[in-house]
Parts: C-alpha cells; sequence; structure tokens
C-alpha cells in the first residue's frame, strides 16, 4: 500500500494541474476582442500592392520583426561544413531504399557541431527524386535508420512508396530541449546569442539544423533539390515553420499541431498562450518574447504573418480534434488571414471564413489544412495527407 504522504502528494499534483487547466480558455465565447497586425501595412503606415514591395521591404520587416521578439536572430555565419557518410546500406527496406547515414559537421572559431542525418532514397527512381526532410522532437527511435522499430510518426516505408526520400535528424544533436543544457549544442558556436535579448534560444536552433541539413540535401545527386519539404510535430512544428520562413529554398512546409508559437493565433488566447508557453519553456524562445506574457495585444506580430512569409510556397497545417490546447480554430484562421500575402502572387487559396470539417482536408490549395480526429500526435493519417498534398504541387496529380 502506498503510504499516505505519497497519496497526499499525489493528490496535491493533480489539483495544481487541474487548477492550470481551468486556468486556460478553451471556450469560443470568452476569446477576447482581437486587432490582428496587418500583413500587408508596413510599419511606417503605407500598404503593400505589389509583389516587389513585399519582398523587398514587408517581407523582410516581418522577418526581423520575428527575429527581435519572438524566435532570435538566424546566425548564418561559420568557418567550414563537412558531410561524413558513416554508414550506408543500399539494399535497405528489403531492398527497396537506399540508406544513407551521414554526419553534418559545422565549424566555427575551431569548435564544431554534429548533426547526424538518416536518409532513406527509393531504389526504383531514375530521377532525383524530392523529398520530407522531419526534425524530430521525440524519442530517436522513432526515426531507426535499420528499421527495426516503426512507428506511424515516421512512417518512412509509406512515404518511400510513395516516391519520395525522407530525411531526419533529431533535436536533441542542434539543441538539447532542456532549459538547463539547450546551449550544448549550435549555440555553442554562437555564445553571442545566448547574451542578446534577441538571441537565438532552442527553436531557432532546431531550424538553423534544418537548413544545415538542406545545405547537405542540395548537393546529393540523388535528391531534387528544388522539391524538398521540411515536416515538423508540435515543437518541431514550430522550428519547421520558422525553417520554412527563414530559408525559402524549402518547397513546401508541413506544421503538425504546432500551436501557440506556431501556427495558431496568440491573441486568441485559446488553449495555450504565450505566458505559458514561455513559463513551462523559457529556453524554446528568445529573452524579449516573455515582455508579451499576459501582453499579447503589444506584440508587433501574429502568428498569420509567419504563415505569410513562406508565401508563394504551399504551405500546410494541421489539427487534432481532442487537441483544443493548440487551438484548431485559431491554426485555421492563421491560413485565413495570410492569405493576402499568397494573393499578391495570384495564388489566393480562397478559404472559407470558417474551418473545415472533422477529417476533410484541403489539399487542392496553396494552404492545405486538416483537423484530424483523435489527439495531439502525429499519425499515418498526416503523413498520407501531407504526400497528396505534396503531390499536388509536384506532379499535378489530382488536379
Amino acid at each position: 500500500m502506498m503510504p499516505m504522504r505519497n497519496v497526499l502528494k499525489i493528490g496535491l499534483a493533480m489539483l495544481l494541474l487541474g487548477a492550470n487547466a481551468q486556468a486556460q480558455n478553451y471556450e469560443e465565447a470568452k476569446v477576447p476582442a482581437y486587432t490582428l497586425p496587418a500583413v500587408l501595412q508596413k510599419s511606417d503606415g503605407t500598404f503593400v500592392r505589389n509583389i516587389a514591395t513585399w519582398e523587398k521591404e514587408r517581407r523582410p520587416e516581418i522577418l526581423m520583426l520575428f527575429e527581435d521578439n519572438v524566435y532570435g536572430q538566424m546566425p548564418e555565419a561559420y568557418d567550414s561544413i563537412q558531410y561524413t557518410l558513416t554508414n550506408e546500406a543500399p539494399d535497405a527496406m528489403q531492398g527497396k531504399a537506399h540508406l544513407k547515414e551521414i554526419e553534418i559537421a559545422v565549424w566555427r572559431n575551431n569548435k564544431p557541431v554534429r548533426i547526424p542525418l538518416v536518409l532513406f532514397i527509393p531504389n526504383k527512381a531514375r530521377n532525383p527524386v524530392p523529398a520530407f526532410l522531419f526534425i524530430n522532437n521525440r524519442d530517436q527511435s522513432n526515426t531507426d535508420p535499420t528499421r527495426a522499430t516503426k512507428s506511424d510518426f515516421w512512417p518512412a516505408e509509406k512515404v518511400v512508396d510513395s516516391g519520395y526520400a525522407i530525411a531526419a535528424f533529431h533535436v536533441s544533436d542542434a539543441a538539447p530541449d532542456s532549459k538547463e543544457t539547450y546551449q550544448e549544442g549550435v549555440l555553442q558556436l554562437y555564445p553571442e546569442q545566448l547574451k542578446a535579448e534577441n538571441g537565438m534560444r532552442a527553436i531557432g536552433a532546431w531550424a538553423w539544423a534544418a537548413s544545415r541539413a538542406m545545405d547537405y540535401l542540395q548537393q546529393d545527386k540523388e535528391i531534387d533539390a528544388g522539391k524538398v519539404a521540411v515536416v515538423g510535430h508540435s515543437r518541431g512544428g514550430k522550428a519547421a515553420l520558422w525553417a520554412g520562413a527563414q530559408d525559402q529554398r524549402f518547397a513546401l512546409v508541413f506544421s503538425n499541431c504546432s500551436g501557440n508559437t506556431g501556427a495558431a493565433l496568440s491573441r486568441r488566447k485559446f488553449g495555450e498562450t504565450v505566458k505559458k508557453i514561455n513559463d513551462t519553456f523559457p529556453h524554446w524562445f528568445t529573452d524579449s518574447y516573455k515582455q508579451y506574457n499576459d501582453n499579447e495585444a503589444a506584440l508587433p506580430v501574429d502568428q498569420h504573418m509567419l504563415v505569410a512569409l513562406i508565401a508563394p510556397r504551399p504551405v500546410y497545417v494541421t489539427n487534432a480534434s481532442e487537441d483544443l490546447w493548440a487551438d484548431p480554430k485559431g491554426t485555421y484562421l492563421s491560413l485565413v488571414h495570410a492569405q493576402k500575402a499568397y494573393a499578391l502572387y495570384s495564388k489566393d487559396p480562397k478559404l472559407s471564413p470558417g474551418p473545415p470539417a472533422i477529417d476533410s482536408p484541403i489539399l487542392h490549395s496553396y494552404m492545405g489544412y486538416h483537423n484530424r480526429k483523435g489527439k495531439h500526435d502525429l499519425t499515418s493519417y498526416d503523413w498520407q495527407n501531407f504526400i497528396l498534398f505534396a503531390n499536388y504541387h509536384y506532379q499535378n496529380k489530382d488536379r
């Protein structure tokens, strides 16, 4: 029998968790009135009316606002980058795929950071193939190169069978997901970032690592470097959006259940809030972001502007029906309010004002979306829709 003091401790913990959960808003009627910053209005009040002004003035302005207030700077300088093939199996997946394990070593000031990359390439391909690059934020076994462990979280076989290469790296190799040790990865190369209010933190480091993986994929002759998609789930989905906004080499961006400071609007104050995410994960975002705890209206940006930075490239975001923490409606509204950036390129998605029904994906659009029945997770259903969305844009299938 459990000692009474332990029973009391567990009971108290459950009460505290319950009280904390109740403090978050899950009722549409309690969403406060809010005004979003206009995507196409520059800080001087003038409006963007053409692509040139967007690309030369407004887009860089929004990018800088996110750097200074949310995700931190994205350092570009390093001394060298090296790729080492550490393992290879030309007949992986029972002969269906060519496995490559690559160590990406980036050096700066005589210090390296080493990021292992797992890559499967379909063997039947006659030409360079498109690829999905996955930011793995869960157990490393999910992206097991031996395939002894398989899961729907990273269904590599499904992707390869669909004619795509699939690559992955683990977030811990770029920045350990811990407030005590996050600086032990990429940030060892950039100690000046840790001293800056707008310095890069863990989410930024994961996005930085995605770009270094893209550096490798660009030079692999078996990969079609013009058709590489970046994919992430939850916190990885936040990093995928930031990577896609920063690095325009990514042809498609997929963000699964990314929620607050991912694809969901912060000003709605539904589910997770800026304060909650900063308090729980103080190592994810720049220090300057904390000034917006319970102060979202003062933010010079909101997440629809992050989505807009991906234009005109296709973007696909998702939710799960039981994952109210990630605000499904607020996620869809980010797409709706980002449409004007796509319209500049004559690629207006023409999304309906309200979200689609559960399990009714929007696939034939520059802005894709689905709200899957179920819980916060990355599933085979999600990946199947990612593949269909990529087919639509890469191969003109189902048009």
